[in-house]
């Protein structure tokens, strides 16, 4: 299991933790990112985030339950889950949990997701998009026009979002683990063009030129590598800007929700104990 010290824009505060550093009751709260390859998640007042590999072992061999950013067996993810934050959530509280989710893969993948967080007992359930979440932890500017690349172990996002909702979203099942079966830095450039050209031709508005023109914004595991990063740079002729950390900049982002959540649920749309919503937003 890898922990990863809070980052300085992920700072503890007062509602999430006790003067005597325990888990604040009334706040107790769980952001979630589930990756086809590494599971991350922040529990409010632990002040780090959980990074362990996307895995559970029922019995002989392992088994993955996210294949492709896809949850393809909730049981197993719930029992993933169970093992992994059971016993780090208070058993006297029911948690908030906000879960990030791929763009495209819409109510099905929400509904998974909620069904495999029933595990730990939420009061309820907020989600939010991969890019929202990224766009969030790197500080964004959601007022214009702004394009996430969001290239992960299995899949690679484009997402154009307008005032901070999804406008525009591609796909590819490319990432990069698949450099062990022989993709290339080049091969995901050439998705992300790809997938970028398509947004351009169907788009009626100016709004993905105008986002491109301000380059794009960097996220995943493929933007620790300076040769992909560098690539896509030269592709685009736009800037290409990391996000800080961008391996965990999506539960990052859905942290930064969870406390805004706490502190303006009316905002939010909070919903009591034991009821579930959906929002794809934070306020600014």
């Amino acid at each position: 299991m890898t922990v990863v010290r809070r980052p300085a824009s992920a700072s503890a505060s007062a509602s999430a933790s006790s003067a005597h550093g325990r888990p604040c009751r009334r706040c107790c709260g769980l952001a979630l990112d589930l990756g086809s390859a590494r599971t991350r998640a922040w529990v409010a007042g632990r002040g780090a985030i959980l990074d362990v590999p996307t895995v559970t072992r029922p019995g002989t061999g392992a088994v993955r339950p996210v294949r492709r950013g896809a949850i393809v067996d909730v049981p197993a993810t719930a029992r993933m889950l169970d093992r992994l934050l059971g016993h780090r959530l208070p058993r006297v509280t029911r948690p908030l949990v906000v879960v990030t989710v791929p763009v495209l893969d819409g109510p099905a993948h929400r509904e998974r997701a909620r069904t495999a967080v029933q595990v730990l007992r939420p009061r309820g359930v907020l989600t939010v998009s991969t890019a929202r979440a990224v766009a969030l932890a790197g500080d964004a500017d959601l007022s214009v026009p702004l394009l996430v690349a969001d290239i992960g172990a299995h899949v690679t996002e484009v997402v154009l979002l307008v005032d901070g909702a999804v406008f525009d979203a591609r796909s590819a099942a490319l990432g990069t683990s698949d450099f062990r079966s022989g993709a290339t830095s080049a091969g995901i450039v050439e998705a992300i063009v790809t997938m970028l050209t398509s947004m351009l031709r169907q788009d009626r508005t100016s709004l993905t030129a105008d986002a491109l023109s301000r380059g794009a914004l960097l996220a995943g595991g493929g933007a620790l590598r300076p040769d992909l990063v560098g690539r896509l740079t030269g592709a685009l002729h736009a800037p290409v800007r990391a996000v800080p950390a961008p391996h965990t900049a999506a539960i990052r982002g859905a942290a930064m929700l969870l406390r805004s959540a706490y502190s303006h649920p009316s905002a939010m749309g909070f919903c009591p104990p034991d009821t579930a919503a959906a929002p794809d937003s934070v306020p600014r």
